[in-house]
């Protein structure tokens, strides 16, 4: 699936990329919130973030937004995993139905808030980054 960027995304690429060395996947910003999500290759979450958070903090700076990073994978269920973090997903199931594809995960009592966030932030982060990277039409929590 192609991620279609506007301008401030793909300015924010250029800055995440230049200071890290970090490939980046995706870019979402939220003037709103005054935050940046960036989807870094798989494997670079290390380079983005540097040591004791010295890249991310350079980022941060610049862009003068709260950075938030998450890792990509072109496995569907990883991904999620990902997107879900720090809330320790129990499973995942994909299912068809009515040509729409979904994301049922299954999360432990006491991370539901976690995985939901507050005002439901998380999981419309998570919802959006799936439907752009992974072509997921929904994700549901059970």
């Amino acid at each position: 699936m192609t991620v279609k960027l506007d301008t401030e995304g793909i300015r924010c690429i250029g800055v995440f990329e230049s200071l890290t060395g970090a490939g980046v996947k995706d870019c979402v910003v939220d003037n709103e919130a005054n935050k940046v999500i960036m989807v870094v290759k798989k494997g670079d979450m290390g380079l983005a973030i540097g040591k004791g958070g010295s890249n991310i903090n350079k980022v941060k700076k610049l862009l003068r937004k709260e950075v938030e990073i998450v890792e990509h994978s072109a496995d569907i269920k990883e991904f999620i995993e990902n997107l879900f973090r720090p809330a320790y997903v129990k499973s995942i199931e994909l299912l068809t139905k009515n040509d729409k594809i979904c994301a049922y995960v299954e999360v432990f009592n006491k991370d539901k808030g976690i995985a939901i966030g507050k005002h439901g932030e998380k999981i419309k982060k998570v919802k959006l980054l799936v439907k752009r990277n992974q072509n997921r039409d929904n994700v549901i929590i059970l």
